[in-house]
């Protein structure tokens, strides 16, 4: 059992051979995937992904960077959406201040109707966040505070400190495999402590193929290599981390349970 939680099936460099990638990572042993959108155009071309294949699941939302481009999508929008079986989560959405693609407050509005189209569809939120961590913490503090909702805070990159922030609020923290990078110790000291149960791991895929497969198009079979890399890191068991992480990726996005087949 190995769940990828956060791919882009339908983008350039993986959507072209897709059936074959969904093979290899079945090969490897991945029995679920998350198909993420980015952008309102994607939204179709993943759910019917999700809807032809019975271990990919899809969700609905707009990049941070695509954020000044999608004014129109609120709330209602995403809630409506969100109300098909095969998307189990609303995003990826959140803050990135780091290329500043869109302007900051139209970033956090997004991000506000997210969180608010995951509370009242009763779905994970998937949050993006680079070189935001103080306004994303304190947008998610708020949020909480106007009703319970839960997510995880995906490609985590951040300090140590904003990993306690997120556990204390209840997320769970996804891995990419920037965790294997030679350049990545502070997050390699981070993902040691992170309690197993609130672990997910992701590809990211086409991007940041973990090591050995650095300079290649990731895609969701190398979640594998990057679970073995976190086992031996970590001091964990393989097969339980394996298992672990999928069951997380259930309990999190639990429509998965209803939604299979």
């Amino acid at each position: 059992m190995l769940a990828d939680s956060h791919c882009h099936l339908n983008y350039k460099g993986l959507v072209e051979e897709q059936q074959a990638v969904l093979a290899r990572a079945r090969a490897r042993g991945v029995t679920a995937m998350l198909n993420i959108a980015t952008r309102e155009s994607e939204w179709d071309d993943v759910l019917a992904t999700a809807e032809r294949e019975p271990d990919v699941w899809a969700t609905v939302g707009i990049h941070p960077h695509e954020a000044d481009q999608h004014p129109h999508v609120d709330t209602q929008r995403l809630v409506a959406r969100a109300e098909h079986p095969r998307v189990v989560g609303v995003g990826e959405s959140g803050l990135d201040y780091y290329y500043d693609h869109s302007d900051r407050a139209r970033q956090q509005a997004s991000f506000r109707a997210h969180i608010a189209a995951a509370r009242e569809a009763g779905v994970p939120i998937v949050v993006h966040t680079r070189d935001a961590e103080e306004d994303t913490a304190a947008i998610l503090r708020d949020e909480l505070g106007k009703g319970a909702f839960t997510g995880v805070i995906h490609c985590f990159t951040g300090t140590g400190a904003f990993a306690d922030v997120a556990l204390d609020l209840g997320f769970y923290i996804s891995l990419s495999g920037i965790v294997t990078f030679k350049s990545a110790r502070d997050l390699q000291e981070t993902a040691k402590r992170l309690p197993l149960e609130r672990l997910l791991i992701e590809t990211d895929a086409p991007f940041l193929a973990p090591v050995p497969h650095r300079g290649k198009p990731g895609e969701p079979a190398f979640v594998a290599d990057t679970a073995s890399f976190l086992a031996t890191l970590r001091g964990d068991e393989l097969e339980e981390l394996h298992e672990v992480t999928a069951r997380n990726f259930h309990t999190l996005f639990s429509k998965t349970a209803t939604a299979r087949g």
